[in-house]
């Protein structure tokens, strides 16, 4: 019998979040799913829905990310798919000069360095596998170009979020120039304004599994896919 695909999906903590939906579709595809966030025991509930597997993980620790992936590479000695979902700092009305720049470093340190520490981690997992993928999951309020959530049309503002996501973009161009001559690809996906939360339907928010099925198409995306692109839906973005 062939050994499933791993995939390793980071900040799943919440029933209604896109990394349980995501974990959910990559499951019933066949992907032995790994779970991860802070509070284990949130993850564990999660994991045990679906028949993931849970980590405890904090993304904000070199140690904790460095320790995971020994972890799993004693245990499976490779992985296919990371996905770095883990974010938050959602500053919706804030202003860049009011900003308190603590909450600056912490919104940096998860949603931009997280993804960071998490690919310096496991891309050598990821070179284990036939054709290992990063998906980094990112905005349009990290875009310039997008004409809603853009950085400069954004009704809202979101300064940090949206700085911390346009700095995700450009390391995913990175991540994927380095990477360019291993079977390793590098994306990063906007799953649109999804209702995760309670209400964000009356405001024009799409269903969870739309948004999340874009970060399954990078995930699974074959050996003549795309890297060190920008999309939504499958399509490309410009940012």
């Amino acid at each position: 019998m062939p050994t499933p695909k791993i995939a390793v999906i980071t900040g799943v903590s919440r029933e209604a979040g896109l990394g349980f939906e995501t974990a959910r579709q990559l499951k019933a595809l066949g992907y032995a799913v790994i779970i991860t966030a802070r509070d284990l025991k949130a993850a564990q509930q999660l994991a045990d829905r679906i028949g993931a597997v849970a980590h405890q993980l904090d993304v904000t620790s070199d140690e904790s990310a460095d320790r995971f992936a020994g972890e799993l590479a004693r245990e499976y000695g490779k992985v296919d798919a990371l996905i770095n979902n883990a974010g938050a700092f959602f500053d919706q009305g804030g202003q860049p000069l009011s900003t308190d720049m603590q909450y600056v470093r912490d919104a940096l340190d998860t949603n931009l360095l997280g993804a960071w520490r998490m690919a310096k981690a496991f891309v050598p997992l990821l070179e284990k596998s036939e054709g290992g993928r990063i998906v980094n999951v990112s905005s349009g309020a990290g875009a310039f170009t997008d004409p809603v959530f853009g950085l400069a049309n954004h009704q809202g503002i979101v300064p940090v979020y949206g700085i911390t996501k346009l700095a995700l973009n450009g390391l995913t161009v990175k991540l994927a120039r380095q990477l360019q001559d291993t079977s390793i690809k590098v994306n990063s996906v906007c799953p649109g304004f999804v209702a995760t939360y309670p209400g964000t339907e009356q405001w024009g928010a799409r269903p969870v599994s739309e948004g999340a099925r874009g970060i399954v198409w990078a995930a699974t995306l074959p050996d003549d896919g795309p890297t060190g692109g920008f999309f939504r839906d499958g399509e490309a973005l410009a940012w």
